[in-house]
Order: structure tokens, then C-alpha cells, then sequence
């Protein structure tokens, strides 16, 4: 596994804060993604190692906790929340926007035939009081009906064809 110089500085760090190895496991898995994009198997299996753990005690907390990702995501990340307000003021209408315009509509969490995006549905993003909302990487977007979700995938598609 290839994890980068400053990945491995900072769990070897991390790993002594803790009164038990598995009590570390939360914290690396967070490295190993923010660093690898996902948690392998392979990933798994090293996380158990470097914590003195069976790989089934670290694959039981990357299946429990739905922040861990398993699989290579796009380069953007399109969150639209499931839960009640959203549902109910049109989040579903708001990922089926999302899905049409970056030609995902076979499936929730697939990547965009261009690779740039992954959308999916996501539990409360803590906003109900501005339902439908939506998180792209790390900015949250608010009241994101089926126009606000074009615009928003426009500005997705721009930025993609200027890295081009």
C-alpha cells in the first residue's frame, strides 16, 4: 500500500495519543481515506497490522460507520440527505437533478462516466431548517431544488473543463 510520507508521519503520531492501538483504529482509517480516496481491503488489512488487530476488528468499524468509503469515488462528491425535512421538501427530486445531469441515473454512488463525480444519498447533513441540502466535498449547499442542482452541476462541469 502506498500512503504517502506525511500519511505515515501523522499515524505514527496519532497511534501513541491513544491507551490502546484499537483504540487508534477511528483516526487511520480517517489518514488511510483522506489519503487513498477509499478503504481497500488492502488498507484493512494493513490498519489491522499496524494496530496489532484481526482485519475483521477494522472491517466491522469501515462497514459500520457510513463517512468510510470502499470503493474509489469521482473526483467531486455529491452528498444530497435522505432524512425526513430533506425528503419530504425534495431531495429526491434534487438527486434525480444531480443524477441527470452527470448521466448517473443507473445507480446511487456510481462515478459519472467522466470520472468527475460520485452522487449519493447521505443522512442528515444537520441543516433541516434549509431542506433540500447538499454537500459537495466539503461545502454545503442549502434549500438545492432541481434548478439550484443544474446550476450547481454547471459550475462542476466548468471547473472539470478548465482542469482539461
Amino acid at each position: 500500500m502506498n500512503l504517502k510520507p506525511a500519511t505515515l508521519s501523522k499515524i505514527a503520531e496519532v497511534i501513541p495519543h491513544y491507551p490502546t492501538k484499537r483504540s487508534a483504529t477511528l483516526p487511520l482509517l480517517h489518514l488511510v481515506q483522506e489519503d487513498l480516496g477509499f478503504i481497500s481491503p488492502e488498507a484493512i488489512e494493513w490498519v489491522a497490522a499496524k494496530l496489532e488487530l484481526q482485519p475483521i476488528n477494522v472491517y466491522e468499524v469501515v462497514t459500520f460507520y457510513p463517512m468510510f468509503r470502499q470503493k474509489p469515488i469521482g473526483r467531486r462528491h455529491i452528498k444530497v440527505c435522505r432524512t425526513l425535512s430533506c425528503a419530504l421538501l425534495g431531495g429526491y427530486k434534487t438527486c434525480a437533478a444531480f443524477e441527470q445531469e452527470f448521466n448517473t441515473s443507473t445507480g446511487i454512488g456510481e462515478i459519472s462516466p467522466d470520472g468527475e463525480v460520485t452522487i449519493e444519498f447521505v443522512e442528515c447533513l444537520a441543516s433541516c431548517g434549509t431542506a433540500p441540502v447538499v454537500m459537495i466535498d466539503d461545502e454545503l449547499h442549502e434549500k438545492v431544488d432541481g434548478a439550484k442542482a443544474k446550476a450547481l452541476s454547471a459550475e462542476i462541469k466548468r471547473a472539470a473543463a478548465q482542469r482539461r
